[in-house]
This record gives structure tokens, sequence and C-alpha cells, in this order.
């Protein structure tokens, strides 16, 4: 089975517990931590090894729940998970669940790429053209690019808006070399 189906249906049954118990943006927050804590090679060996005992994996993941503080329904997910052979998924399983999770709460992400920083005043219009572009609340992300030289790139999704004056002259070029042929 291809892992990004198995990781869909787990965040999607997450996410129905989530909704159904009205604690989906908690559940998020703590599977977000786990799959965290999975890039700790060490522990994700460790919860995927079968050499070890299942009750000595179980033990090490109870300690890091403890740690953590997870909720019962986290609890619960993540020995299930680690019953399944399953751990090694987290990671994946947390993006899926997050986009799962932007969409029921009416949410999606954006990331906008500048030369500079943007200045706050900038920021908000920009977040309010998009919201009212996509008809859903904006979570904005910010990155600088000194390669842009001026302007934005702003990705929404698999959308991608390129206002850069890097594109702009690479086009022009493109024109140009066009032109001499």
């Amino acid at each position: 089975m291809i892992s990004g189906s198995i990781s869909r249906r787990y965040a999607k049954a997450l996410l129905a517990i989530g909704v159904e118990q009205r604690d989906f943006e908690k559940l998020g927050t703590e599977l977000a931590k786990f799959a965290a804590l999975m890039k700790n090679q060490d522990l994700n060996e460790t919860l995927e090894n079968p050499s070890y005992p299942l009750s000595k994996r179980k033990a090490v993941l109870e300690a890091l729940i403890q740690r953590v503080g997870a909720s019962k329904t986290m609890r619960n997910f993540l020995l299930l998970l680690l019953d399944r052979g399953r751990t090694g998924y987290i990671p994946s399983i947390s993006r899926e669940y997050q986009v799962m999770a932007d969409d029921h709460a009416g949410r999606i992400r954006a990331e906008v790429a500048t030369a500079t920083p943007l200045d706050p005043a900038s920021v908000t219009r920009l977040k309010t053209a998009l919201e009212k572009k996509t008809g859903k609340k904006v979570i904005l992300e910010q990155k600088t690019d000194a390669e842009l030289i001026a302007g934005t790139v702003t990705t929404i999704g698999s959308m991608v808006y390129d206002g850069s004056i890097r594109t702009r002259l690479q086009q022009m070029r493109q024109t140009l070399v066009e032109g001499e042929q």
C-alpha cells in the first residue's frame, strides 16, 4: 500500500475523532509535537525495530506520551500506530492531518517570498487580498530570498503567483533570445 494513502487514512480517522470531541486543533498540535520528536533517528529506530520486544517499545512510547502530556485520545492513537508498526508514518500523518484540519476550519496556508522582509501593513494587505481571492482564512508564512531582486512569489497549495523581478528578467531574456533566431 502507498505510504501517502496510509497517512491520509490515519489522519482522516484522527480528524473525525477530533471533530466529534471538538478538540481537533489540540490533537493537531499534539501530533505535530510527536512528528517533531520522530525526527530523532534513535527514537524512530527504537520504536520501529522489531528486535525490541513490543512491551519495551510501548514503555518507551508511554514515557514519551507522559512527558509531553498528550491527551488520552492521542495516547490511544499513538499506541495503535505502534501496535500496527506505523510509528514511522507519524510525520506524514501529521502533515496530512494539518491539511485536513485547515480545510475543516476554513483555513489555507500560503507562503510569500520577498527579497526583503515585508512591513506589517504590506503583510496585512497581502493577507486580506489572499483571503478575498480564496474565500478562506489565510495563514501566511514569510520567507526572504535575496535572489528575487524585488517583488513577491506567493504559493498557495499548488498555485504559484510569481511577481518577482527575477522572473520578469528571465522572461525578457528568453524573448530576446527567441527574437534573435
